[in-house]
């Protein structure tokens, strides 16, 4: 069974940096090392999903609080950015249960204000993350995004990406450089089309296939994971973290 361990940025080998981006290079066509390196350092944390007997890496998600300026009121953002898992191993809960304790940790350290988790996806399997964990989630199909959440997702696109965030579709447009999931890993969604969360991200961001990110959030508090997240933050293996 793999294992999820929650590490500081400064604390992460350049060897284990090189593995990272080559589990990225396997999953995402058109990546570039030096993009790579600058965007892992924006970040503050990077949960490893390794085999325990082994230490092989199978997967990883960078990961950071941002601080934003929303209608003139502060929220932060735990902003989940490169994240991966090796397609062998896309069963398995590793991921979840390391960010659950890093969401945990941060909501301890940082729960007396508005709190949300950002994540900006490129394929429906990542989208598809936000139904399963969450009860409230925007963009979503079944409910239209409030002003709230709105001028958060804005507030969020802008400040990160001022120069390729559409607030009209709520979308990070791909640029010339940026990297996309490769067609043998994204798929197409057609084989879940009758999902509903599916058909939404496929409308929302038609593009993805070419590297569009759709911009998401969910209000991150205990009350707002469905019972199934909370199951899992229940499990034996679930243990909270400390963060500074």
């Amino acid at each position: 069974m793999l294992h999820g361990m929650i590490s500081d940025l400064a604390d992460v080998s350049s060897q284990r940096r090189d593995e990272m981006f080559a589990l990225m290079d396997q999953h995402y066509a058109n990546m570039h090392r030096s993009d790579f390196d600058r965007d892992l350092s924006g970040k503050r944390w990077v949960i490893q999903i390794v085999d325990p007997d082994s230490g092989r890496l199978f997967g990883f998600s960078t990961q950071t609080i941002v601080e934003l300026c929303v209608a003139g009121r502060p929220v932060r953002s735990l902003f989940s950015g490169d994240t991966v898992i090796d397609r062998g191993h896309w069963g398995s809960p590793a991921l979840a249960l390391a960010w659950g304790r890093l969401a945990f940790a941060v909501m301890e350290r940082y729960g007396g204000g508005e709190l949300v988790w950002t994540l900006i996806s490129k394929g429906f399997r990542t989208y598809r993350f936000l139904p399963v964990y969450f009860r409230e989630f925007f963009p979503r199909c079944d409910a239209e995004t409030p002003e709230w959440a709105r001028e958060i997702i804005d507030s969020f696109g802008q400040t990160m990406f001022p120069d390729r965030y559409d607030a009209a579709s709520g979308v990070v447009r791909a640029g010339a450089d940026s990297c996309r999931l490769r067609p043998e890993v994204g798929g197409d969604g057609l084989e879940r089309a009758r999902d509903p969360h599916v058909q939404f991200f496929l409308q929302a961001n038609p593009q993805h296939g070419q590297g569009d990110e759709l911009v998401c959030i969910a209000p991150l508090s205990r009350a707002n994971f469905t019972r199934l997240a909370e199951r899992l933050i229940a499990s034996p293996q679930f243990s909270a973290v400390a963060i500074p």
